[in-house]
């Protein structure tokens, strides 16, 4: 990996892995655009550490407020058992998932199915809460699980973890932008759980001969492009839609296509 492929690779991949527009989608277009051997692993497990650290950048005061108990402990609870579907999923089919839908035509049929699912959610999207208090402090228990069982289905590649989070939590009457930040919230034991995994494995193998300096820029980048990416979601999400992120995936499931046919 050079220096030019470490910085637009983890630049993409902080921006794509939080806005609602599929990161896999966008991983399988860049290398093939600028003829690009494929990451590997060591990528994946620094890209995993950068957004794992841009989430708890952005998100530092919502963590304390639920340590110290200036947000309810309520809060993390249902954080925790959201998080449970997903990381039983990831295990009994992460691997198989892995091998057998890393697929191009796989990839641009989720980005635009689930596109069209998230316009239909976004037309039902609960408004702003105007009451005292934190807004994510009304989600319920329900609506918590509906949300981590959606999580589950971001295993599929081009589905989006953030774009179905937000979706499920749509669905469920939440307005857009307490669902970007509960999405968000609830991406951190993911992210973390599988970027220890990777690191881990990682560290066992160890790096690929001159990748550290290249990683590193990588993860640098990936942080930056991250927090950039979920503060202006929310920021984006208090006053508009969704529906410029529908058009876009759209659109992207087409270019994969014909990326796809050409090849």
């Amino acid at each position: 990996m050079t220096y030019t492929q470490g910085v637009v690779l983890g630049l993409v991949q902080g921006l794509t892995e939080f806005l609602p527009v599929s990161s896999s989608g966008h991983l399988i277009l860049v290398p093939h655009v600028f003829g690009w051997p494929d990451q590997g692993l060591a990528f994946d497990a620094v890209m995993h550490l950068g957004t794992l650290a841009a989430l708890v950048a952005y998100f530092r005061r919502e963590l304390l407020g639920m340590v110290s108990g200036a947000l309810s402990r309520r809060l993390a609870v249902l954080l925790v058992l959201a998080t449970i579907p997903g990381a039983v999923a990831g295990v009994l089919f992460g691997k198989l998932v892995e091998t057998e839908l890393r697929w191009p035509l796989v990839i641009a049929v989720s980005t635009a199915g689930w596109a069209i699912v998230m316009w239909v959610a976004d037309r039902r999207a609960a408004a702003a809460p105007t009451g005292p208090g934190d807004p994510l402090e009304r989600v319920s228990l329900g609506q918590a699980l509906t949300i981590g069982c959606a999580q589950a289905l971001a295993l599929i590649p081009g589905t989006s973890r953030s774009g179905i989070t937000i979706t499920a939590a749509l669905l469920r009457g939440i307005d857009r932008a307490t669902a970007a930040r509960f999405s968000f919230l609830l991406g951190i034991p993911i992210t973390a759980g599988a970027g220890t995994q990777k690191a881990l494995y990682l560290v066992k193998t160890g790096l690929p001969p001159g990748e550290s300096g290249p990683l590193a820029i990588a993860l640098l980048a990936a942080f930056v492009s991250g927090w950039f990416a979920v503060w202006f979601l929310v920021s984006y999400l208090k006053t508009r839609s969704l529906r410029p992120f529908v058009i876009y995936r759209l659109l992207l499931a087409l270019v994969i296509i014909a990326v796809v046919l050409r090849g």
